[in-house]
């Protein structure tokens, strides 16, 4: 007769929702972290309903160009990744990463807990204290309130086109940048 078996343990998965400029740069460093199961591109901070990308553009919906990002907490924490985050883009430029100007391109954090919140505040206040970019970080930290996924063709963008050229001259930096900086973090 055999005993009954316990179910193993049901692994616990968090949610991150970060925008820092062009979604295509943030879900290529992303899609490349130990604990990091799924990134989707999409948007999130807006006041129109299920936005499409051109209307995203104009910067009149309100929406920032996001990922969003399931993690396995006991791989990653949420700390880490704001780290990874805050390596990979400029966050003391308002509306703006590089040549992409408008609010859809600000620095924002949505948070889905109090405690996200708090971990987001904690950080921004030890990389402003060390100094690290020179100047104020304006990155956002908003509660997150919905999100709306890209459209197909921008979904593993970087991927799918490494020879377009925005991935080569912006991408493909900021992908060597993250990999030699969080090498020992990387998916094997």
């Amino acid at each position: 007769m055999s005993s009954p078996s316990t179910p193993p343990p049901t692994p616990r998965r968090e949610v991150a929702t970060l925008g820092g400029g062009c979604f295509w740069c943030l879900e290529a460093v992303f899609d490349e972290l130990q604990g990091v199961e799924d990134v989707v591109s999409g948007y999130a901070g807006g006041h129109v309903p299920n936005p499409s990308y051109e209307a995203v553009c104009t910067g009149r919906t309100g929406h920032a160009e996001v990922v969003q990002i399931t993690f396995d907490p006991d791989i990653i924490s949420y700390r880490d990744l704001l780290h990874v985050f805050f390596s990979i883009h400029d966050p003391t430029t308002r509306n703006r990463q590089g040549a992409d100007v408008g609010p859809q391109y600000r620095s924002v954090i949505f948070y889905h807990s109090p405690e996200q919140k708090a971990v987001a505040e904690e950080v921004i206040a030890g990389l402003d204290a060390a100094g690290i970019w020179g100047r104020p970080i304006v990155t956002e930290v908003v509660p997150f309130r919905a999100f709306y996924p890209a459209e197909e063709y921008h979904q593993e963008y970087y991927r799918r086109n490494p020879f377009q050229g925005y991935c080569q001259v912006v991408i493909a930096p900021k992908v060597a940048k993250f990999r030699k900086q969080f090498m020992d973090r990387l998916k094997r």
